[in-house]
């Protein structure tokens, strides 16, 4: 199968409004211009070094996302032109992105990971510390960020009920932001996106609330 045709059978399983991420960490940047050529625009990556170097080598008009985890260290190589940063989990995170952004006069969308997985090696804070992150002077006062959405990974096990369980958990938390009084006190809060779900789980993230999914094996192949 083609990278194109993976494409083709993976888009006409979604329904509209759900936005598909092409997970391409790893991936040389032939397989992201045949992915490009089939009309994706959207990309992944997970190592900012390697996002720039690709971002440096392909078309201009693909927005790509910051789906790993990020070192604030490492912000400013990816600051002139990242679309979307999935795994905003700290405030020094944040508030080091807003900082960067203002360098370069732009406004980086973020979303804020969410811990749901049992797993303690998934990043993320929980529903407090999300409180707790949005209603703080410090973010209200940040004008180059905006905050987009939530994210979230579930645990890595073949039970789908745990599965389930784990993202209608996330989408609970994001209809409670979508309904917040948050949302009245700061501009650069405006909660529309929910990505979870990748290639092993994704139609069941889809079916639990999830519009934004990212999907690397099912299009790419296996790492």
């Amino acid at each position: 199968m083609s990278i194109q045709q993976n494409l083709i059978d993976i888009k006409e399983g979604l329904p509209e409004h759900v936005t598909l991420v092409a997970v391409s960490k790893t991936k040389p940047v032939s397989d992201l211009q045949e992915a490009y050529n089939a009309g994706q625009r959207i990309f992944g990556e997970n190592k900012i070094q390697e996002m720039t170097e690709k971002w440096q080598l392909l078309p201009k008009d693909i927005q790509w996302h910051m789906i790993g985890h990020v070192q604030s260290n490492k912000v400013k190589y990816m600051a002139p032109f990242v679309s979307l940063v999935h795994g905003v989990d700290s405030l020094k995170l944040l508030t080091e992105i807003n900082r960067q952004a203002k360098r370069y006069r732009r406004v980086i969308d973020c979303l804020l990971q969410i811990h749901i997985a049992e797993e303690e090696t998934k990043f993320g804070i929980n529903e407090q510390e999300l409180n707790d992150l949005i209603s703080s002077e410090e973010f209200k006062q940040m004008e180059n960020i905006k905050i987009k959405g939530l994210m979230g990974m579930a645990t890595f096990t073949d039970d789908e009920t745990q599965i389930s369980k784990e993202f209608t958990h996330l989408k609970t938390i994001f209809d409670r932001l979508k309904g917040s009084e948050f949302l009245k006190q700061t501009l650069n809060l405006k909660p529309e996106t929910l990505s979870m779900g990748m290639s092993g789980d994704y139609k069941i993230a889809i079916n639990c609330g999830s519009n934004m999914v990212r999907i690397g094996s099912s299009i790419f192949g296996s790492r």
